[in-house]
């Protein structure tokens, strides 16, 4: 016999299972600027947490230091991204998001909302404030997950 779910409790399960399918679709939405999922990845990072030193974006990105060096190197020579000198150490380069790599990122967001919008119109208006009132507590979970 399987257990019967709470429908006050959140069933870990099934919020993995949505999440998986939401991201897929998510990463898949924007038309414009089709980059690699490693580069967007490194750009959507730099956007939030500009300047990086690239031990840093190793670690985050969960990449060898050789692929981050070459992918920097390949953000630079597009003007996506650039390199500086630590101020507090000059042995340590810092790595800053351009103009440009931000407009990426914003073209990026802005194209996925339009997407999203089109969606969400299918929506109940039950289910629009369900997912309004989720915002609060995904966004802990987002800070949660960034701080481990």
């Amino acid at each position: 016999m399987e257990p019967k779910n709470n429908p006050n409790e959140l069933n870990v399960s099934d919020f993995a299972l949505v999440f998986e399918d939401l991201t897929r679709i998510f990463i898949r939405l924007p038309s414009i600027e089709k980059l690699s999922f490693t580069t967007l990845s490194v750009l959507h990072t730099l956007s939030r947490k500009s300047p990086m030193r690239l031990t840093e974006l190793t670690a985050n990105e969960q990449i060898t230091q050789s692929a981050i060096t070459q992918l920097v190197t390949r953000l630079e020579r597009d003007g996506l991204v650039e390199r500086r000198p630590d101020p507090n150490d000059g042995r340590v380069v810092q790595v800053h998001i351009t103009a440009l790599g931000a407009n990426v990122i914003n073209s990026r967001r802005l194209d996925r909302m339009v997407q999203l919008t089109k969606f969400i119109e299918g929506l109940t208006l039950e289910e629009k404030r369900a997912i309004a009132s989720a915002i609060p507590a995904l966004r802990h979970l987002v800070e949660l997950g960034n701080n481990s």
